[in-house]
């Protein structure tokens, strides 16, 4: 592979629709924010676009940080990929072991309307991966050793749409993981119940849902626009701000929003909040969390924090052997 090959599989996101920082949904992110900033916010043309493209925000430390990380995991990605279990693995493994299952009859439901297997196994796989997503996500806030990593996408102190791929490649193990097991186990079923009529209502390719879930402004969740949605809107769908409040580090903002792209998630488990206006925001760690932004501390930190979190959970089990030891004695 010579240079100009290995540059463009690096930048191949930004020329991919089933990837979110697509050049085209960067440009209706910023279509979007214009319109909001001078409709909504009653800002001049000028300023809004000196907003939007506010120099202090896109080349702060942060962000050099986030670009680097970028680069320097879509490496990784291109290594470590390859090796992980893909969901047609899964979906394969799946189909022919529910052969086995004496109560269940395959292609019981082959003759429904193609149109209603094609809707019905679209929102089902997006509903699926967002709900797993977000199961993922809130698992990596409650569970200290999964905190140790995830915590390397809050250490972010400002937000750009590049800040999706501020995480540690282990965090992004486990939801490459995640997805192959959610959309191969819905694609198992599905083939299973419903025959080859299966397929999805794709737009370039993507599952329409998520297609609309980007063009409407998916890479505003990672900016400084804070659009806030109608209160009603925001227990259905995560709005930007709302995920801006995800990433702040006031105590009342702590473990709220975990949604990707549905609320009702959040609603139904109790960690929504909903955005008010003008909410002053500070992203990041805590204090006693925080780190500089170098690549040598976002990647090696989570290993030191994971190895202190074992030494400290294996001597209180060391304790409590010796303390039973004793009694027992």
């Amino acid at each position: 592979m010579d240079i100009i090959e290995y540059i463009g599989s690096v930048l191949t996101d930004f020329s991919n629709p089933k990837k979110r920082v697509f050049l085209g949904y960067l440009f209706l992110t910023v279509l979007i924010a214009l319109v909001w900033l001078i409709a909504v916010r009653r800002s001049s043309f000028k300023l809004a676009l000196q907003q939007i493209f506010d120099r202090k925000i896109l080349f702060s430390r942060s962000a050099k940080a986030d670009y680097k990380i970028f680069l320097i995991n879509r490496v990784f990605t291109m290594f470590i990929s390859p090796l992980l279990v893909t969901q047609l693995a899964i979906a394969t493994a799946l189909y022919y072991a529910l052969h086995d299952i004496a109560f269940l009859q395959r292609g019981v439901f082959s003759d429904a309307p193609i149109g209603v297997i094609v809707a019905l196994f679209t929102v089902t796989i997006f509903i699926l991966d967002d709900f797993t997503k977000y199961l993922l996500h809130r698992w990596m806030h409650h569970w200290p050793l999964l905190w140790a990593i995830h915590k390397t996408h809050h250490s972010a102190e400002t937000l750009t749409p590049i800040t999706v791929y501020r995480t540690h490649p282990l965090e992004g193990i486990l939801f490459s993981l995640r997805s192959a097991v959610a959309q191969g186990t819905t694609m198992a079923v599905f083939l299973f119940l419903f025959g080859s009529a299966v397929d999805l209502y794709t737009v370039l390719g993507v599952n329409v849902m998520s297609f609309v879930f980007h063009v409407t402004g998916s890479n505003l969740r990672h900016s400084h626009i804070s659009i806030q949605y109608w209160p009603w809107l925001e227990h259905i769908l995560i709005s930007p701000a709302q995920h801006q409040v995800h990433h702040s580090i006031a105590r009342k903002h702590h473990d709220k929003n975990f949604g990707v792209a549905l609320a009702i998630w959040d609603w139904v488990f109790g960690s929504l909040y909903l955005s008010r206006r003008d909410e002053d925001l500070k992203f990041g760690l805590q204090p006693s969390e925080a780190h500089p932004s170098r690549l040598m501390d976002i990647y090696l930190r989570p290993f030191v924090d994971i190895t202190r979190i074992l030494r400290r959970r294996f001597g209180r089990l060391r304790d409590a052997v010796e303390r039973r030891s004793l009694r027992n004695d």
